[in-house]
């Protein structure tokens, strides 16, 4: 019992000591935990029963949690903070090994107590520090988050009252131009002797109807863009619809001298919104066919199997003179060629062979870009978007341009996606 006093003796005075040592410990902080840490050490060496021990060690933890979060609202890296504990136990620690010289005569339990106690000091600091590390950082991510997902609503909002003024301009603006054309069309069926007039009219006729469409297609666009397109999933045969589509637009080609050619198994079943297909192979065909100065457009249609997932494609080619880098659809090009990066690189090797071009037969100096080309292919891109259905486009100097769209053959969601 004498010797468990005079332990307990001897760890008073060495608290003492270092108290008294205090300021031979270097500090970056006057005002921050440490102090109290080291004030919660001290009573620990000093404790006389577990209680005042065990409160001690409660105290030293609480204290090394508050050094965390002051460090991290100093702007420390959490190895910064860990680095001070480190710092701060080679110091104490230089403490009680100059006290153990001084004092040779002192017990042999009382050192290995000390070291203990100091172990497990910078220990549960490190501990806590990082914890409160760990904790702080979700939260701010948390917060991040929060505000990314505000900002991103806040952008989708504006995006889609923007693309709804856009289709209302674009609506009045079509009805003006109905005015416009009835008026044209009243002209031109008056019989007038003058052939110039004659040709005038014809002339304002083709551009109002050509202003029409451009408009349509804008409209069609912003209702994409704001969100107001659903889709109505349902079966049907991809085959049958596209070849009497391209029998619709064969008289279209024949009086452009150009072929329209549609080659694809007979029938071929899927899942899809059809009428939205028939808008893409309308889209695709419509600008091929504007494009093609000689030649033609080849429409074709497969379904295959890549990766266990059953899929079905959509291919046009024409032999027009591509896309050109001053085109003014060219930044809608290079967001469709990133696309078809992707696509590729997400199928295995054997299945990700880019899509056949037709060779071209139309004047290269020719702009391919005549009149809402991009707007034709924005509606495309906005479309298989919508339809989970991926893009690819293939064109090179001397070769036509290919597009190609490749959807899935069912749907795992059978409800309206908007």
């Amino acid at each position: 019992m004498s010797n468990s006093t005079d332990s307990k003796t001897a760890l008073a005075a060495l608290a003492r000591h270092l108290a008294a040592r205090r300021g031979a410990i270097p500090r970056t902080q006057i005002n921050d935990p440490i102090p109290q840490v080291l004030d919660a050490f001290e009573r620990r060496l000093q404790a006389r029963d577990p209680i005042e021990k065990e409160v001690a060690v409660e105290d030293q933890k609480s204290l090394a949690a508050e050094h965390g979060l002051h460090r991290w609202q100093q702007g420390y890296r959490q190895r910064e903070a860990i680095r001070e504990w480190a710092h701060l136990q080679y110091c104490v620690l230089n403490e009680l090994e100059d006290y153990a010289l001084a004092h040779a005569s002192l017990q042999a339990t009382v050192m290995p107590i000390a070291r203990r106690a100091l172990v497990r000091l910078c220990g549960e600091g490190v501990c806590q520090s990082a914890s409160s590390y760990e904790r702080l950082q979700r939260t701010e991510a948390a917060s991040r988050v929060r505000e990314l997902e505000w900002a991103l609503l806040q952008l989708q909002r504006l995006e889609r009252q923007r693309a709804e003024s856009w289709r209302e301009a674009a609506h009045d603006l079509r009805g003006t131009v109905g005015v416009v054309s009835n008026a044209s069309s009243a002209l031109l069926a008056q019989p007038v002797d003058d052939p110039g007039r004659v040709a005038t009219s014809r002339m304002l006729q083709r551009s109002v109807e050509s202003l029409r469409t451009l408009l349509t297609d804008m409209i069609d666009l912003a209702r994409l863009e704001a969100g107001h397109e659903q889709l109505r999933i349902a079966r049907f045969d991809a085959g049958a619809l596209l070849r009497e589509y391209s029998d619709t637009l064969r008289p279209l080609a024949q009086a452009r001298e150009l072929f329209l050619r549609a080659e694809g198994p007979g029938r071929l079943w899927v899942e899809g919104d059809a009428a939205k297909v028939q808008r893409i192979a309308q889209n695709l065909l419509l600008n091929a066919l504007h494009v093609t100065q000689r030649g033609g457009v080849r429409l074709s249609w497969d379904e295959r199997r890549t990766a266990g997932v059953d899929q079905w494609l959509l291919c046009v080619q024409d032999t027009g003179p591509g896309f050109r880098a001053e085109s003014p659809a060219a930044p809608l090009e290079h967001a469709v060629r990133a696309a078809t990066a992707e696509a590729q690189q997400a199928v295995p090797a054997a299945d990700s062979a880019p899509a056949p071009t037709l060779k071209s037969q139309s004047d290269g100096d020719s702009p391919r870009e005549r009149g809402g080309e991009g707007i034709g292919l924005a509606i495309v891109k906005r479309l298989c978007e919508l339809l989970d259905a991926s893009l690819e486009m293939e064109t090179a100097p001397g070769e036509g341009t290919t597009f190609r769209v490749i959807f899935p053959q069912r749907y795992l969601r059978p409800q309206s996606k908007s």
